[in-house]
């Protein structure tokens, strides 16, 4: 599954998912398309979209998407590496159209 890394998610972050190719919204020349039109251009070419925006919970954003979106709770990369195994598990257990929300301690 190819995964999307929301330009709020740090960059290095990508080492941590083995196997799946991931790429950020700056390296698809999306840097700055937020919420519903990110995830729209997304679905067509990732299976997932790792975020830490709290606001694309809301129903208007994620009405009938077929991309899997998981939900940091902290975007800070050194917490993320505490929590690597979980994400894993995670972006492998998510199913299409899904919105999961990650806690990162």
């Amino acid at each position: 599954m190819k995964i999307l890394q929301d330009e709020c998610v740090p960059w290095p972050m990508h080492r941590l998912l083995i196997g799946p190719e991931c790429r950020t919204a700056q390296q698809c020349g999306w840097g700055g398309i937020k919420d519903g039109r990110l995830l729209q251009r997304a679905e067509n070419e990732f299976g997932l979209s790792i975020t830490s925006d709290s606001n694309l919970r809301y129903p208007q954003n994620l009405a009938g998407r077929k991309i899997a979106i998981l939900e940091l709770s902290n975007n800070k990369l050194r917490r993320i590496e505490t929590a690597v195994d979980t994400l894993r598990a995670s972006a492998q257990s998510i199913n299409p159209g899904e919105f999961r929300q990650l806690e990162i301690p």
